[in-house]
């Protein structure tokens, strides 16, 4: 037992060096960095597509259902995957070139998760406040409401946003894997790439002695919308670069009852901005800081 506290306390420091040096690099970022395209980090309507902005009005009319809103986006299986319209297709080329522009630069990057290598943490770049938070209150939360009711799409409160890329010398594919969120958004933003689909298997929470599998395209432009617990990967490109934004959009209502990561109560430490997605609030007050859990 005491071996386990001890690793647990390692575990937990280690998060919060990666928390504070986060934090760090998007203060150099910040002070120095000049961006080519500055336009693209304030969220506009013109970036999205007429038919997301369309289902997005349909979403937040009175009359709105599960039903009417099957009619305005694609089902690609009973696994609950969606693919809908998102960015235009000239948003996308624009915001490739910033994240080039990033990458070519001498900042400190962070990259995005364990498994990717090569991608941008869009909070680092500054992205989260007037894009990406925008992007999950009004216009996502009213479609993963009537989608996924069950696992928090009505009570998203935060996101961990990144960009990943995949080429032939640099990260090539990515192993079967479910993301630390309760709603994901996958959006193929390019550049030209030929293969790399993604595959989604069972739910973690209900897994089956044979899985079936479902292979899926990328469209550039296009974003899958799918519950966080879906095991999913990605399979190797062939030629060319791929260029995905990825969103995990989190509800503490549910985390804060079961963490996602290590099926245990949650046992929280401060965080900085969003942490995981977790939150914890003093008797009588609004919820106000947003936690790792410990466990995982």
């Amino acid at each position: 037992v005491w071996r386990q506290k001890i690793e647990k306390q390692k575990e937990v420091q280690r998060r919060k060096q990666l928390d504070h040096q986060s934090m760090a690099r998007k203060a150099i970022i910040s002070q120095y960095y000049k961006p080519k395209h500055p336009e693209v980090y304030v969220l506009q309507d013109s970036f999205l597509a007429p038919e997301f902005l369309e289902t997005v009005k349909y979403c937040t009319s009175q009359d709105a259902d599960l039903q009417g809103l099957l009619h305005c986006i694609d089902s690609i299986s009973d696994k609950r995957i969606y693919r809908l319209p998102v960015f235009t297709e000239e948003f996308c080329r624009v915001f490739i070139e910033e994240m080039e522009n990033f990458e070519q630069s001498e900042m400190p990057k962070g990259r995005p998760n364990t498994m990717n290598n090569y991608g941008v943490l869009l909070n680092e770049l500054g992205l989260y406040e007037d894009f990406i938070t925008p992007l999950r209150e009004k216009y996502l939360q009213p479609i993963t409401c009537l989608l996924y009711p069950d696992c928090g799409g009505g009570s998203l409160d935060s996101h961990k946003a990144f960009i990943v890329k995949y080429s032939l010398h640099e990260d090539l594919d990515l192993s079967s894997h479910y993301d630390n969120a309760e709603v994901t958004l996958n959006v193929s933003l390019g550049k030209e790439f030929t293969e790399g689909n993604l595959y989604f298997g069972d739910l973690r929470q209900a897994p089956t002695p044979v899985p079936k599998y479902v292979e899926i395209e990328h469209v550039v432009s296009q974003g899958l919308l799918h519950c966080g617990g879906q095991m999913h990967g990605a399979l190797p490109v062939s030629s060319g670069e791929r260029w995905n934004l990825i969103v995990w959009m989190r509800s503490s209502a549910v985390r804060n009852q079961l963490c996602p990561m290590c099926n245990k109560k949650p046992e929280l430490v401060d965080a900085e901005g969003f942490g995981d997605g977790f939150t914890k609030s003093p008797e009588g007050d609004m919820p106000k800081t947003v936690d790792l859990c410990s466990l995982i």
